[in-house]
């Protein structure tokens, strides 16, 4: 569905992706992990066409690096960003119709679908979603991606600073995402959300991939971790 090769980008001088190679299967859960800095939102960002790549970047088999970015989320990949862009000034509703790719035409995801998975949008669907907690806003930027009927769906540290009870919802509908026969690409700092949901595993260097594996193989491997995660 996804295969990336030999992708670089740079911030100014700063050569931040070095040759990253990695694919995503139809339906398949991929965790990308490895430190702060690393360059594993630079390679969402990349991919999304938000920072400039230099490499290949192919989605079912067109290449789609260098397009803008909207161009790339009708052709069906969802973007859901670490810095939780909302719309402060708009309801929680008007967020999530914001949205929609097409709101005539029925996706895999409905309203009904994202109050179910998590209430308290339902609960505050009329307030500003300037006023959310943080936690509160980062679902509504999930909820919002999946209302643009993505095929897949690439997502940014979901749970960084949300409670142990939001962590496991977000969990949740990640899972029900895969279910729904949409593959996903996680960023995710939590080991343990990583190794029970993802069905293969990316480690990042110094902007390089430096480890392929299943979570087993990854298991296997205390070097790896050693080298290339723990602090």
């Amino acid at each position: 569905m996804l295969e990336v090769k030999n992708l670089n980008a740079y911030y100014g001088r700063s050569h931040i992706l070095q040759g990253v190679d990695l694919e995503i299967q139809e339906g398949e859960i991929v965790s990308l992990l490895g430190r702060n800095g690393v360059g594993r939102s630079t390679t969402c960002k990349a991919i999304m066409g938000l920072v400039t790549p230099q490499g290949s970047v192919k989605y079912r088999g067109e290449d789609i690096a260098g397009l803008p970015s909207h161009d790339i989320a009708h052709k069906g990949i969802g973007d859901v960003p670490e810095d939780r862009w909302i719309f402060p000034a708009l309801t929680v509703l008007q967020n999530l119709q914001l949205g929609q790719k097409n709101a005539k035409q029925k996706g895999r995801w409905s309203f009904e679908d994202m109050y179910e998975l998590f209430p308290i949008l339902s609960e505050r669907s009329n307030l500003r979603a300037g006023l959310l907690s943080g936690g509160e806003q980062q679902m509504l930027t999930m909820c919002r991606t999946l209302m643009g009927d993505p095929d897949l769906v690439m997502i940014d540290e979901p749970t960084e600073g949300l409670a142990p009870s939001n962590v496991a919802l977000v969990k949740n509908l990640i899972s029900e995402i895969a279910k729904r026969g949409i593959s996903v690409l996680l960023v995710e700092q939590k080991l343990t959300i990583a190794l029970k949901i993802a069905n293969r595993l990316y480690v990042m260097g110094h902007g390089k991939i430096v480890f392929e594996g299943t979570p087993q193989e990854f298991q296997d491997n205390p070097t790896v971790r050693q080298e290339w995660l723990e602090v």
